[in-house]
């Protein structure tokens, strides 16, 4: 006889809930009891970040779920919109229950963006944000998207992506230096010292080395710019920092089109 038959359905959910979102699934098809068991609030609770109701709070439109279960594959399968709809968007992954997020471009710090020259904001219809950094002509490039890490999920391993596009007449995004860096850990000296090559252009030279670009499904295209481990809830990380800087004089750069800086587990 199976042991796991003859225990109570509270317990089998308690057990379940120590296992794995893809677990869970798994579990409900071995019978009945395990079904209701695997389904049970107690199980996604748990596969649900502590925090989930007060970032459910702050979602621009309302989130609607009759379960926990529901509400996981909610956050799983469509990215939530944050505070306004301007500045940040969430989701889970939807394998692990980790969170990801994507800082928009008016959250990022960008150098000269503050003057029209040489960046402008506009709207793209790819972008799930109201608007878009373009990249009009500056010799300094130097981009930076910082978050509080226990705005992610903790003993995790994590990467942050620069999620772009450029224009057709793009110029001067060859080579860019990258790093991640916690900001209360290391200066921005040490962190340029092991920065890493990153590749911005469409069509890269040949002889170019460096960390080529992906095509994403959502139309843009992301760059690895580094990764990190976050830790415990309770250390005091602070904020980890993700930054691009090409700072070569008299290197003119155009044509690089920003959604934002995304944050998500691997």
């Amino acid at each position: 006889m199976n042991p796991f038959t003859i225990l109570p359905e509270g317990c089998i959910s308690e057990i379940i809930s120590f296992t794995t979102p893809a677990d869970a699934l798994r579990s409900s098809v071995i019978s009945r009891g395990f079904k209701c068991a695997a389904e049970s609030d107690v199980v996604w609770d748990k596969f649900l970040p502590s925090d989930h109701q007060h970032i459910v709070s702050r979602s621009v439109s309302p989130v609607v779920f009759d379960t926990k279960k529901d509400l996981y594959f909610r956050l799983s399968e469509s990215p939530i919109l944050l505070d306004e709809g301007k500045l940040q968007s969430f989701w889970l992954d939807k394998t692990n229950g980790k969170k990801c997020c994507l800082l928009s471009s008016r959250q990022l710090t960008i150098s000269f963006s503050d003057t029209q020259l040489f960046w402008e904001y506009t709207s793209d219809a790819d972008s799930r944000f109201p608007e878009v950094a373009f990249l009009n002509n500056v010799d300094l490039l130097d981009i930076r998207g910082k978050i509080g890490t226990r705005e992610l999920s903790s003993r995790a391993n994590y990467a942050a992506y620069l999620v772009f596009k450029v224009s057709e007449k793009y110029h001067g995004l060859e080579s860019s230096n990258a790093m991640v860096r916690f900001v209360n850990q290391e200066s921005e000296d040490e962190a340029e010292e092991r920065a890493t090559t990153v590749i911005l252009a469409a069509r890269a030279p040949r002889n170019l080395k460096g960390r080529l670009p992906e095509k994403r499904n959502d139309g843009w295209l992301e760059v690895e710019i580094g990764k990190f481990y976050n830790g415990e809830s309770g250390d005091d990380n602070g904020a980890v920092e993700a930054r691009l800087l090409d700072s070569r004089p008299f290197h003119a750069k155009c044509g690089l089109i920003i959604e934002g800086i995304e944050f998500r587990p691997i």
